[in-house]
């Protein structure tokens, strides 16, 4: 069987996880939780960047520090993951779902205006499969409404708009570190904020609400309750994991994206579906190859076809707005006309660092097999 991911193992982990153990120091903000933030600071040019639990925990984060409250609105696409909704929800928030673009996958940005309330206090771009949404023309809405942007980058690492690191744009960024993301530490994410005048209360939002951070810089004698808050902060022995991929983040950018190369050189004339579009000015990191069947029958056709063959491809999100939790917490403004369409369309092939010329040729070969067959 070829899986569909593999989490990423580049032969540093265990190496970094005994020196984390050796040093007596595993619970977390140590010597590998300070180089993963560091890292990521230099890749995105944030102001400051906090490892966290999860990309949840990250986008929970945001949302305490865009203090939304009880019957506030924030706008998202319906197509993507329950964290994005969920972190908002737990605040109170009423969830404004607008539809997607067909092309990319992402919140169409010229529907987000019409969907502006006086109850709006946000909006959630989800840049899918590490492809931007368009966000000077996101950034511009939320600047003459006077509202913040939570980016959703959660597949988005070391992918760019215009030059522009996806999580570095909006007032926060989210990354994930799960173990099927570019790079993985098991469950992880980080918080990416770009003002200064955030990062105390995020220090605090994240060890509890207290204000453990200063006192071990040495800037309070001892520490105390200060706010709300709960436990983001991940384990050492995680984020030394996850630095060992850090250190190589090109290497295997750059392994991902010849196998993202190659099913894109064999697919993209093909006729038969269709393919990932990158916009001119987007640079992505190849954290997702998928195709389109023409409907949800040739899908399910295409994906059992291609587990008979021993290779595991998968679809993606069910629309929120169409699950029971999506219809109490939220509504859909405007016209489903892509959202669920497409959503039923699409399928992903197996794409993760180490893959292999020889599997990926093989998976090509069964796919363009399903469709010669379909079309005799």
């Amino acid at each position: 069987m070829i899986n569909f991911n593999e989490a990423p193992f580049t032969g540093n982990e265990l190496k970094y996880i005994k020196e984390a153990i050796d040093q007596h120091h595993i619970c977390g903000d140590g010597i590998f939780t300070k180089e993963c933030n560091k890292w990521i600071e230099e890749q995105t040019g944030c102001s400051k960047a906090l490892l966290t639990t999860s990309c949840t925990h990250a986008t929970e984060m945001a949302a305490l520090l865009c203090n939304i409250q009880p019957g506030d609105e924030v706008i998202m696409p319906s197509y993507t993951f329950v964290s994005t909704a969920d972190a908002f929800v737990l605040r109170g928030a009423r969830i404004v779902f607008v539809d997607i673009r067909p092309d990319t996958m992402n919140i169409d940005e010229k529907l987000i205006e019409e969907a502006i309330t006086d109850k709006t206090r946000a909006i959630v771009p989800v840049h899918y499969a590490g492809v931007s949404c368009e966000m000077d023309v996101i950034l511009e809405i939320a600047r003459r409404h006077n509202l913040y942007v939570v980016e959703d980058a959660a597949q988005g690492i070391m992918a760019s708009y215009k030059g522009r690191p996806l999580g570095s744009m909006g007032e926060f960024g989210c990354f994930s570190f799960h173990e099927t993301k570019n790079f993985s530490m098991g469950e992880g994410g980080a918080l990416l904020i770009r003002e200064q005048q955030f990062i105390e209360r995020a220090e605090i939002l994240r060890e509890k609400g207290t204000n453990r951070s200063k006192f071990f810089r040495g800037e309070v004698d001892k520490y105390s309750w200060c706010d709300m808050g709960s436990s983001y902060l991940p384990s050492e022995l995680n984020a030394a994991y996850l630095w060992a991929q850090f250190e190589v983040a090109q290497k295997i950018t750059d392994d991902r994206m010849r196998t993202w190369e190659l099913y894109d050189k064999a697919f993209r004339d093909e006729g038969y579906f269709e393919v990932p579009y990158i916009p001119p000015q987007c640079q992505h990191n190849a954290h997702m190859y998928y195709i389109k069947a023409k409907d949800l029958e040739e899908r399910t056709r295409l994906i059992s076809y291609l587990a008979e063959a021993g290779i595991k491809a998968v679809f993606h999100y069910v629309p929120l707005h169409s699950s029971q939790a999506g219809r109490m917490y939220g509504r859909f403004h405007g016209e489903d006309v892509y959202t669920t369409r497409e959503s039923e369309r699409l399928v992903r092939l197996p794409i993760y660092y180490g893959i292999g010329e020889e599997k990926v040729s093989y998976i090509i070969g069964k796919v363009k097999k399903f469709y010669e067959n379909k079309h005799q």
